[in-house]
């Protein structure tokens, strides 16, 4: 597949979630004990939210297919997401008689935790519309929970000339399926964590589930699988503020520089820097600044 040139608008899909961000734990919980936060903070997230909010700030246009936020929280995300650079055009308000998306999050040092609460359609009616709309040159799927709850994306985003990329995201019930070999084959690039690669015995030597599957390895930097031959990139150490959202943030870096046409090691690379700036703040994409620079110092 010709990849899309450097104006190429990304279309990012999936749920959209209240994060609520524990931070400065002195350990995780266990049961039956108390620990005592450091700071809390409540920000927009999701895959596809953080992946797209990253996008923009690296200077390509892009937009968002989710469920809008409904209920108590949805004033304060609407705020950071008109703010985040991210047309909302291809998304959808939900009603407030709709459960919110809420996933609390806890992190201590390098460690965090995740216990997340799914309501309503991980892909928004709005999703059709913008699909044909020629507008687009590129599908990001925010988890494969999404896929498999829509496989449907696949046939659409082909039928329009898309390429295509995947996130794993966790899920034990969706790893556990017998039926993934097809729709992660399906796509372009698959982009799992180290610990989601090992659950799907992901590794060099073995035939890759997608053509090109990205291993994101958190401190040691990233690999790349591909039938021919396997790439690694090892990234700086930075200090690990909160690592919600690194591997989203590592995503838009990737896909950015792949659109543009750019070695695997530069993708790589992009790759790695998105995910030490992500990680250097709270919330997977809060306030971004212009990341432009990124582009140019992975070149």
């Amino acid at each position: 597949m010709k990849q899309a040139d450097r104006a190429g608008r990304v279309l990012s899909v999936g749920r959209l979630y209240c994060d609520l961000i524990f931070t400065e734990l002195p350990k995780m919980p266990t049961l039956g004990e108390e620990v005592f936060a450091g700071g809390l903070s409540i920000k927009p997230g999701g895959g596809a939210f953080i992946t797209a909010a990253y996008v923009a700030a690296l200077g390509r246009p892009v937009s968002l297919a989710s469920a809008l936020p409904s209920g108590p929280f949805a004033a304060a995300l609407m705020a950071e997401l008109e703010a985040s650079g991210v047309d909302l055009s291809a998304s959808q308000a939900m009603p407030d008689t709709l459960d919110p998306q809420i996933t609390v999050a806890m992190t201590s040092g390098t460690e965090r935790a995740f216990l997340t609460r799914r309501a309503g359609p991980a892909v928004p009616e709005t999703f059709a519309r913008a699909i044909v709309s020629g507008g687009f040159a590129h599908l990001h799927i925010g988890e494969l929970a999404t896929l498999v709850e829509a496989p449907f994306l696949i046939e659409q985003a082909r039928a329009a000339g898309l390429s295509i990329s995947l996130d794993c995201s966790w899920d034990d019930a969706v790893l556990a399926r017998d039926d993934l070999a097809a729709l992660i084959g399906a796509v372009d690039i698959f982009l799992p964590n180290e610990t989601e690669a090992q659950r799907l015995a992901i590794s060099p030597g073995k035939k890759p589930p997608a053509p090109l599957t990205i291993v994101k390895r958190g401190p040691e930097g990233s690999m790349a699988i591909s039938a021919e031959n396997t790439v690694s990139m090892p990234t700086q150490p930075v200090n690990v503020i909160d690592s919600t959202g690194a591997g989203d943030a590592f995503n838009a870096g990737f896909i950015d520089a792949w659109l543009s046409g750019k070695p695997l090691e530069q993708c790589l690379e992009a790759g790695n820097r998105c995910g030490a700036e992500a990680v250097m703040r709270v919330g997977g994409a809060t306030d971004l600044p212009d990341l432009s620079a990124l582009v140019k110092a992975a070149s």
